[in-house]
């Protein structure tokens, strides 16, 4: 998890952020309509789109992750049943799919 975790954050921040912005400023552009209640959801809407992106995406969400795995959790995420697998079987599947996949 200590390895993986960052991986997977440099690997998909990028898109998830780009994602985020371009939509948070398409949203925020309904700021400029000369209704009051368009304007005020657009900024309201774009803030929250821009906050989850840069926040709750790239810091909550890992640390949630980390979190939850350390106090027990292990693999929360997991598609599989590894209820039979120990922990280091869990944690080479887990690095033989992500060296196979970023190849």
């Amino acid at each position: 998890m200590k390895v993986l975790t960052p991986k997977v954050v440099v690997v998909i921040g990028g898109v998830i952020t780009s994602a985020g912005i371009l939509l948070a400023v398409v949203l925020t552009v309904l700021g400029v309509v000369p209704l009051i209640v368009l304007t005020q959801v657009g900024v309201i809407v774009g803030f929250g789109v821009l906050l989850d992106t840069l926040l709750v995406r790239s810091v909550v969400g890992p640390a949630l992750a980390a979190l939850l795995v350390i106090s027990g959790g292990r693999r929360f995420w997991w598609p599989a049943d590894t209820s039979q697998a120990t922990p280091g079987e869990v944690d080479e599947e887990a690095s033989r799919l992500a060296l196979t996949t970023t190849k």
